[in-house]
């Protein structure tokens, strides 16, 4: 079979033998064989459920609150009211001791008035230790893990049974006052135990942090 004329550029090109493949698209595979491209390499499909590409990670985690719930903010703002008078009234107890020990002559007196101004000025530190905390809890529950949480209810907890002792002694006396300042505390402890022990509280104290 003749070719031509290789020299003429009309005449009939000659056909690369059968079996080696071009330099152009690939050839096309026998059947049952999977297509494979020229000189790269096979195409490797994806992971199955992730179509073309690997997912990106996930815009938030669904049941778990991104803003601090309402409760917890005011449990928040309770905290800095009641570690502030706390605070307070542990320095007025502090220099009222240390005021009161200073003050007696006598020796009996003197006795007397060192041992009441101790107490008092250990009162008085017990008192502001305990406003420190309740401002410190406080400023933690926006960052605050799970550990913040658990030592807010023992907080509450010590609150709430400090106003319980408060209250009964006060309504044995008859004050009517001390009755009204009793309950106050009873309802400031409970609204913070209540904040820290619900399902979003705990979910807010236990989200992920990055």
């Amino acid at each position: 079979m003749s070719f031509g004329d290789p020299n003429n550029p009309y005449g009939q090109q000659p056909q690369a033998p059968q079996g080696q493949p071009g330099y152009g698209y690939p050839q096309q595979a026998p059947q049952g064989v999977p297509p494979q491209g020229g000189y790269a390499y096979p195409q490797q499909q994806a992971p199955q459920g992730y179509p073309g590409a690997y997912p990106g990670g996930p815009g938030g985690y669904p049941g778990v609150p991104m803003v601090m719930p309402g409760l917890l903010k005011t449990s928040r703002v309770l905290l800095f009211i009641i570690g502030g008078l706390q605070l307070i009234i542990g320095l007025v107890a502090g220099i009222g001791g240390a005021a009161l020990s200073s003050s007696t002559s006598s020796s009996s007196a003197s006795t007397a008035g060192d041992l009441a101004g101790g107490i008092l000025v250990i009162v008085g530190l017990f008192v502001a230790a305990g406003g420190v905390l309740a401002i410190f809890l406080g400023a933690k529950f926006a960052k605050g893990g799970n550990g913040i949480r658990i030592t807010t209810i023992v907080y509450a907890s010590l609150s709430l049974l400090g106003s319980l002792g408060n209250f009964a002694n006060l309504s044995a006396d008859g004050a009517p006052t001390g009755i009204f300042g009793g309950i106050i505390g009873l309802a400031i402890g409970g609204v913070i135990m209540a904040s820290v022990v619900s399902s979003d509280g705990a979910a807010w104290f236990k989200r992920p942090r990055y």
